[in-house]
């Protein structure tokens, strides 16, 4: 089983702060392809910002996403992983507060994010060699007759 820490080793964390507009959020979210990214504050985890948040908090409600800054509309009730967690547990994590991004944090400080995305590409790669094996072992054939 893959712990956090794999699937977050090498990763560019993107983070914001909490003044900035919610515009400027979204365009980093957009320049980098991410579904989300971590607001901190003086080194500490305040919330996160999710498309989400984009759509519920900001469009639904008729805000200025120039003039609305992300400490209002950001998620601040957090859930979190730690690197030694499996991929499991942050699924489980992930499907208990029904969210597809997760802060991984390692003594209180912000060490990474995972997504959903990262989450199911491991568990199809494992998914991919469990039918491979099975495949190899049903069409395996041994030379009975030497």
């Amino acid at each position: 089983m893959k712990l956090i820490a794999e699937l977050i080793e090498g990763q560019t964390l993107t983070v914001i702060d909490p003044s900035s507009n919610v515009r400027d959020a979204a365009r980093r979210m957009a320049e980098r392809n991410i579904g989300a990214v971590a607001v901190v504050t003086d080194g500490t985890l305040a919330g996160i910002f999710s498309e989400r948040d984009i759509m519920a908090r900001v469009v639904a409600q008729g805000l200025d996403p120039d003039d609305t800054p992300v400490a209002i509309v950001m998620t601040k009730e957090l859930v979190v992983a730690g690197p030694h967690d499996g991929v499991d547990s942050a699924l489980q994590k992930m499907h208990a507060i029904g969210s597809r991004h997760l802060p991984v944090v390692e003594d209180g400080k912000l060490v990474g994010m995972i997504s959903i995305r990262d989450l199911l590409e491991v568990d199809d790669a494992h998914q991919r060699a469990k039918a491979t094996f099975l495949s190899e072992l049903v069409s395996y054939s041994p030379d009975y007759e030497s």
